[in-house]
C-alpha cells in the first residue's frame, strides 16, 4: 500500500448504498484546483442508489456489488480496488459491514462518517434514539474503520444542537448538511496527520 502523502493524487474509493449526498460533496472537494485526492471509483451494493448519478456525471467508474453472498461480494470488492489502485476508502452511507479482512488488508485506510457523536449512539436509528433520549445536542463523526463496530479513532465532529420541534427527518436533514461539510475536512485533516 502507498503512502498517502507525495506529488500524486491520493485514489478514492467511496462506499454508498443510497442518496449519495455525501460522495457529492466529496466529489466538489476533489476537483478543486488543490486537492489532494482523485475519486476514482464508486462502490454501490444498490444497483438503484441515486448517488450513481453522481459517478456517471464526474466519469468516475462504478462497481455494483451483489450481497447475496458476503464471501464474493468481498471477493469483488478487493478484486476492484486493486484493479483501480485504491489508497484510501471513503464509506459515505454504506449499509453493509466490512469483514475484518478487508479492514486488516486497508488497515488504517477506511474512513467512515457515522450521523451522531460518537461513542454515543452506534449503529442505526441514531435521530431516533437521540429525540427518543431528549438529548439537547446531536452531531457527526468521521473516524477510522476498526473491526468494531463505529469504534475506530475519531477524526472529526460537529456539534449541533436539537430543538424541541425536531423530529427525525428535521434532525436528520440538519445533520446531513453538517455531514457533508465536514467529510472533505476530515479527509484534509486526515491526509495531514498520515504522512
Amino acid at each position: 500500500m502507498e503512502k498517502l502523502t507525495g506529488k500524486k493524487k491520493i485514489r478514492v474509493a467511496v462506499f454508498i448504498s443510497g442518496r449519495g449526498t455525501n460522495f457529492k460533496s466529496l466529489i466538489k472537494f476533489s476537483n478543486k484546483k488543490n486537492s489532494l485526492i482523485k475519486i476514482v471509483l464508486l462502490i454501490t451494493n444498490n444497483k438503484n442508489a441515486e448517488g450513481i448519478y453522481f459517478a456517471k456525471k464526474n466519469k468516475i467508474k462504478i462497481s455494483y456489488i451483489n450481497y447475496i453472498n458476503k464471501i464474493k461480494a468481498e471477493r469483488e470488492i478487493l478484486i476492484s480496488l486493486k484493479q483501480y489502485n485504491i489508497n484510501l476508502i471513503c464509506l459515505a452511507g454504506f449499509m453493509k459491514i466490512l469483514s475484518k479482512r478487508i479492514i486488516n488488508i486497508y488497515k488504517g485506510k477506511i474512513l467512515n462518517i457515522h450521523p451522531s457523536l460518537l461513542p454515543k449512539y452506534k449503529g442505526l436509528n441514531t435521530h431516533k434514539r437521540v429525540i427518543k433520549n431528549r438529548e439537547k445536542f446531536t452531531g457527526c463523526t468521521v473516524h477510522l474503520v476498526n473491526s468494531r463496530l463505529d469504534s475506530g479513532k475519531i477524526i472529526i465532529q460537529k456539534k449541533i444542537k436539537v430543538f424541541k420541534n425536531d423530529d427525525e427527518n428535521s434532525l436528520s436533514k440538519r445533520v446531513l448538511k453538517i455531514e457533508n461539510l465536514i467529510y472533505p475536512k476530515a479527509i484534509k485533516k486526515f491526509i495531514s496527520t498520515n504522512p
